[in-house]
């Protein structure tokens, strides 16, 4: 059953402090930044509690709670900024963690840039006490977090012999709030939850040189307990792809289309957002420069974005600086139409800032050529032969030039049929031309973190095999 907004109800006693101490700390730090001269101050309050816990072959390796507090004070005099925080609530130090943050901003050099948002940009406090939904404490002890763990684990060794080993099984209960305001009339905050199960089988198989030996994992991550898959099928299917992986092979050098698994192709799309967020921009530090209004995707691909979703991972009221977040599209028919911009990344780059202060919000990629049937198998059919990637490795990533090179882990795909699985291989190309290689996108959408998306069809990519 959902549990009502921290916003509109009090807060579960496994916090130890109020929205009401929370808001009388902020309201005390920038009443006290003020009185030491300071022209503009913003301080945010958090806390957060939670409870992990990891298994292994059924025996317990890990319990650890975690209970985590501070205070964080921004404070401009003029264009100057300075910064410190605390995690000791007392009077005392929070007037000197403000001192402090003044002090670093009166020997700061001046940034013209530097600043709170405008007022016309800030969030109203009707749509910054809008509910998403985002709160759902797991009221779960020690004892039975272990039993989800040791059942989702369980169901993982039993599915085949070949099943032979673990990496282990965890559950997450995370559970945090916080409220943050500013000295231009901005003041708000809410509560937020995300719980996970996750598990890691290993799968052998007897071999001339020893055991052959491929590990793979899955998890479950959602803002209510209640969503969450069930231990069993977490397990069951984390087996599945472990089993799938025995008896890997490398391929000869060639160059052939690659069909990211959906799971994967998050990454992407992640790729996409960093080339095109302010810090990367105004630095000049990203292979889509000035590519605004232009088209950098296929025509038939859009890009979405929604901060208002029910219960969604990605889904926030307002941003980081207290910039209300809007509904907007990102990409429309392969052309950028916003980047995403703080108030400091808006500035530096002569632009408004869109709210993303903390990063993106909700983004889904789509195909105006996905038809409701392509699923996987029909993602396979499209790839005819190739490479269907399940696993990348190593951060080889240039967002300067765009440059690409993972190592990488699938199966080989003939006349659309998985043939075998490979590995030790390594896919290279260029973002910008990998993205605008995408042909097709599939129906098998899988929400990794705050980005949705399909399997996704690039139209050929360099393998580096044997």
């Amino acid at each position: 059953m959902a549990t009502p907004s921290a916003a509109s109800s009090p807060l579960p006693s496994g916090f130890a402090y109020s929205r009401e101490q929370f808001r009388a700390f902020v309201d005390t730090c920038l009443a006290t930044a003020k009185s030491l001269g300071a022209s503009d101050a913003v301080a945010e309050v958090s806390e957060g509690v939670g409870l992990s816990v990891s298994v292994r072959k059924g025996e317990t390796e890990n319990i650890e709670r975690n209970r985590d507090k501070s205070i964080s004070v921004t404070v401009y005099v003029g264009q100057r900024r300075g910064n410190a925080s605390t995690s000791d609530f007392s009077a005392a130090a929070l007037e000197q963690t403000v001192r402090a943050a003044h002090d670093i901003a009166r020997f700061t050099a001046e940034d013209p840039a530097a600043g709170l948002p405008d007022e016309a940009d800030l969030a109203d406090p009707g749509s910054a006490a809008r509910d998403l939904d985002l709160f759902h404490p797991w009221a779960i002890d020690a004892e039975a977090a272990i039993k989800i763990a040791q059942r989702c684990e369980a169901a993982a060794l039993t599915v085949d012999p070949r099943i032979t080993n673990s990496e282990g099984a965890g559950v997450s209960a995370q559970q945090s709030h916080f409220y943050a305001g500013n000295t231009r009339g901005f003041g708000a905050g809410y509560a937020s939850s995300r719980h996970s199960l996750s598990v890691a089988p290993i799968a052998s198989l007897p071999g001339k040189n020893g055991d052959d030996m491929q590990r793979d994992a899955w998890y479950t991550s959602m803002r209510s307990p209640d969503e969450l898959a069930a231990p069993e099928a977490v397990g069951r299917y984390a087996a599945e792809r472990a089993l799938s992986r025995l008896a890997s092979r490398k391929i000869k050098t060639c160059e052939v289309p690659v069909l990211y698994e959906s799971a994967l192709a998050s990454g992407l799309l992640g790729a996409y957002v960093q080339a095109t967020s302010g810090g990367a921009l105004y630095r000049k530090s990203s292979f889509l420069l000035d590519s605004l209004g232009q088209r950098v995707l296929p025509e038939h691909i859009d890009v979405r974005e929604d901060p208002h979703v029910p219960r969604g991972k990605g889904s926030a009221p307002f941003d980081d600086e207290g910039v209300a977040t809007r509904p907007a599209q990102i990409v429309d028919a392969g052309v950028v139409g916003s980047y995403f911009l703080s108030s400091y990344s808006a500035r530096k780059l002569g632009m408004r800032t869109t709210g993303h202060a903390g990063g993106s919000h909700n983004l889904t990629l789509t195909s105006r050529r996905t038809a409701p049937g392509d699923d996987l198998d029909a993602m396979l059919a499209k790839l005819g032969r190739g490479l269907f990637v399940i696993e990348l490795m190593g951060q080889g990533i240039n967002y300067v030039t765009g440059d690409y090179s993972r190592g990488a882990a699938g199966f080989w795909v003939e006349n659309g049929k998985i043939a075998f699985p490979v590995h030790e291989v390594t896919i290279a190309g260029n973002l910008r031309e990998m993205l605008q290689r995408i042909v097709a996108v599939g129906a098998d959408t899988y929400a990794m973190g705050s980005k949705t998306i399909g399997s996704v069809l690039i139209e050929r990519m360099k393998i580096a095999g044997a």
